[in-house]
């Protein structure tokens, strides 16, 4: 199982007839979350920005298009697109499992791939979450760099703000991923390997607790008021955002624990109500920090790349 593909069985499919035939089978993931999860996260985390972010980023049209964005890397994982759907889907998730012998993590992509190609390791099937969130958060930060030097020149900012809204909305995507706890581990969609406890082995938890029970049960009333104060992030962004997918896959038996316990059946469970919530709110939060972070680190100064030559 390990050496198969990680979405050979979260293949996204156009025809509704050939999902139920293979949705005994196979587990959407090209819908994490669902589009109504990623959606939710988005919109919380832009409608609870600090005052002090910039208006256009907290307008109501910003909001809405913020929200929008927040299924937009679901939406390049159909096979219309096969050559964009393979080389973006391993930015979906990261198996800490696996990444865990390169520890210290390097801060680089390609410092990354180069040291997992040399044990042996293909990086795409380990999974490239937190170097994608890395990445789409400097541009972010870039963006809002450039908004504060055209404001500061009295020049039109329309076009960086549609840039900034955008990256906002695509950062979303991935850091609501990083909530979800099956996005950061081996145990992605099914118990591999020793299993005393009789969890699932079956392909259908990934799908059954973040799509269909995600939009069934989870509104904005029940988890807004789980997220926590808006904060800057102190130190090193990629550090951070790894201690954040290492919290949320001390949360993995506690998804497989719920699903055998029927959380994820109909309404579920209070518990499994307040676990999603719980864990809605966390992407929320981080992604709302994130776009405070950016735009806080946006002001600081650049070093001159030509001192010293």
């Amino acid at each position: 199982m390990l050496s198969q593909s990680r979405f050979s069985r979260f293949i996204p499919t156009l025809f509704p007839a050939i999902f139920l035939l293979s949705s005994s089978v196979l587990a959407p993931g090209a819908f994490a979350w669902g589009n109504g999860g990623h959606r939710l996260v988005n919109k919380l985390a832009a409608s609870s920005l600090p005052a002090s972010v910039p208006g256009f980023l907290r307008s109501k049209a910003a909001v809405e298009e913020i929200e929008y964005l927040g299924p937009e890397p679901d939406r390049w994982r159909s096979p219309a697109e096969a050559e964009l759907n393979a080389v973006q889907s391993p930015e979906h998730y990261v198996d800490l499992e696996l990444a865990d012998p390169f520890a210290p993590l390097p801060r680089r992509r390609f410092d990354f791939e180069a040291k997992a190609f040399a044990a042996g390791q293909r990086p795409e099937k380990i999974g490239l979450q937190p170097w994608e969130v890395d990445e789409v958060w400097e541009r972010l930060k870039a963006a809002l760099r450039e908004y504060r030097d055209l404001q500061a020149t009295a020049k039109d900012t329309h076009g960086v703000e549609a840039a900034a809204i955008f990256y906002a909305g695509w950062l979303g995507h991935y850091v609501g991923d990083g909530a979800q706890p099956l996005h950061t581990t081996i145990q992605y969609n099914g118990w591999i390997g020793p299993n005393p406890n009789g969890y699932t082995t079956g392909h259908q938890i990934h799908w059954k607790f973040e799509g269909p029970f995600v939009d069934a049960n989870l509104k904005e009333a029940e988890v807004k008021p789980k997220m926590t104060a808006p904060q800057l992030i102190e130190g090193d962004i990629f550090e951070k955002y790894i201690a954040y997918l290492r919290d949320s896959k001390t949360h993995v038996e506690q998804v497989y624990q719920l699903e055998k316990d029927g959380g994820f059946d109909g309404a579920g469970t209070a518990e499994s109500r307040d676990f999603t919530a719980d864990r809605l709110a966390a992407g929320a939060s981080m992604l709302r920090d994130l776009i405070y972070t950016a735009w806080v680190d946006s002001g600081e100064p650049l070093a001159d790349p030509y001192a010293g030559k």
